[in-house]
């Protein structure tokens, strides 16, 4: 499942692709909409006042999916999708809902239009990388490292492994083997909480990241690997391969690829800049 962060008048949304349609964390929504310092508590009151006032469930407008908290684990969270969502609306007595309306509706038929042409997805991850200040290099690695990883998750689709939480298992598997970190350990490292940690990783630390997917895909297929548990051993092998390739680079250079560096404070691009100007004083 593909997840992501999504901002609507400085309020963050919580959104998943599930099955082609994204969902949204209609906690999250409600937040936007009401102020309330406590979205989960008005969410369980709106349902109680629909379902007395009108003797419907709103619940039935829900999925429960697993999706990332502030605390930075998953858990199952009720998410709608957009025809869920509007309805969910109707039920907010707040001014706010009408530009919402319109922003979800700009949401649903860009997604609708990537659908028919992917290039289109392509285009605008890349204009949301540029507005935040990442670099053109950067970008085209973080573009190829999001190609491989769709690669292998497809992968693990056609061989039996069940979404979540085992690619998240298999993920953990390989980022141990390749950088000695998990994932969770990986963003405690760099200061994370509910950031995506590839964004804020440097370009070694993408190289490797796509070495360890890449080479996981391709032992994959050499060994036909079927089932949670021959992934699992692949995801390791993979990862190791990634992992070896990391120290030797680090033996050579004296440096080492993983690094605490996030990019909350100064965009990627200015500290890239920034480098290079030292380097060239240096010199």
């Amino acid at each position: 499942m593909e997840t992501k962060l999504v901002v609507f008048k400085n309020k963050e949304i919580r959104r998943i692709l599930h099955n082609d349609e994204w969902h949204f964390a209609v906690v999250d929504v409600v937040a936007a909409l009401t102020d309330s310092d406590k979205p989960r508590d008005y969410w369980y009151r709106m349902k109680k006042r629909e379902l007395d006032s009108a003797g419907f469930e709103l619940s039935t407008l829900c999925r429960q999916l697993k999706i990332e908290s502030t605390d930075g684990k998953k858990y199952q969270t009720e998410m709608a999708n957009t025809e869920g969502i509007f309805r969910i609306i109707q039920s907010i007595p707040s001014p706010k809902a009408e530009p919402f309306k319109r922003w979800l509706a700009k949401v649903g038929y860009e997604r609708v239009q990537e659908i028919e042409n992917p290039e289109l997805a392509t285009k605008r991850t890349k204009a949301l990388y540029r507005a935040k200040g990442y670099s053109e290099a950067w970008i085209e690695k973080r573009m190829r490292g999001i190609a491989v990883r769709a690669e292998l998750t497809d992968e693990w689709k056609k061989r039996g492994v069940k979404d979540e939480p085992e690619y998240a298992i298999l993920t953990s598997e390989i980022s141990k083997a390749a950088f000695g970190l998990t994932p969770t350990e990986y963003k405690n490292l760099k200061g994370l909480k509910r950031e995506n940690l590839r964004d804020h990783m440097t370009d070694l630390e993408l190289i490797f990241s796509m070495l360890g997917e890449a080479a996981t895909t391709e032992i994959t297929r050499r060994h036909d690997a079927q089932g949670f548990g021959e992934n699992k051993t692949a995801a390791r092998k993979g990862g190791r391969i990634a992992g070896e390739a990391r120290e030797n680079l680090e033996k050579e250079t004296g440096e080492k690829v993983v690094t605490p560096e996030n990019y909350l404070v100064e965009p990627e691009g200015r500290k890239r800049l920034a480098a290079k100007k030292s380097r060239s004083s240096k010199d």
